[in-house]
């Protein structure tokens, strides 16, 4: 944690992702804002999904921006384990998803959401803000087709940021990397174009 206060209006919030900041409550409510000295991250350019996760990206459609409201919703279940997402992150993100900068990536099962994730796409960054899911394997479908929409010809100035590495994250392909090679990163991504479908 690097600063707290200020507010979570969208020219806050966007600039403060330029900056390799993002915005994290705490128990209270303040908006405390983050930039891990070890920030996670998953390469695009290259990336070889394991047996186990193509079997489970193979069981979903993927969809873009069909479902927010249910997927930020599903994200901020506070019976969840170290439910974080409060009323003012969800005010502000679904704006932030109005004006076009954030969107969500789901796994559908016919006509059920099995799950999702959603995070704030600024050119050639994605960062994953929080993933759920409702049927098993819905969440790591959503990963496997975050991943799939990002490696297009700008796959290697792209960066798919999932903040901290979890022991679930590193079994899809998350790696931690120092905070100023993660800035770095940014600073020339920020510039690649959209993928297209969050253009």
């Amino acid at each position: 944690m690097v600063a707290g206060g200020a507010d979570l209006a969208p020219g806050t919030v966007l600039a403060a992702y330029r900056r390799g900041l993002f915005p994290m409550p705490d128990h209270r409510g303040s908006v405390l804002w983050w930039s891990p000295v070890d920030r996670g991250v998953i390469d695009v350019a290259g990336y070889q999904p394991s047996r186990s996760l193509r079997r489970a990206r193979a069981k979903f459609e993927i969809r873009v921006d069909t479902a927010f409201d249910q997927v930020i919703r599903a994200c901020a279940d506070p019976r969840r384990p170290g439910s974080w997402i409060d009323r003012d992150i969800i005010a502000s993100y679904t704006e932030l998803h109005r004006l076009g900068w954030v969107h969500s990536v789901e796994a559908w099962n016919g006509d059920e959401l099995a799950g999702g994730l959603y995070g704030v796409a600024i050119g050639g960054l994605f960062a994953g803000e929080s993933m759920f899911h409702h049927q098993t394997d819905g969440s790591k479908a959503a990963v496997a087709g975050t991943i799939e929409l990002l490696n297009d010809e700008y796959a290697a100035d792209r960066v798919f940021d999932i903040q901290w590495v979890t022991d679930h994250l590193a079994t899809l392909g998350a790696a931690s990397i120092p905070r100023e090679t993660y800035v770095r990163r940014v600073v020339r991504a920020v510039d690649v174009p959209l993928p297209k479908a969050f253009s």
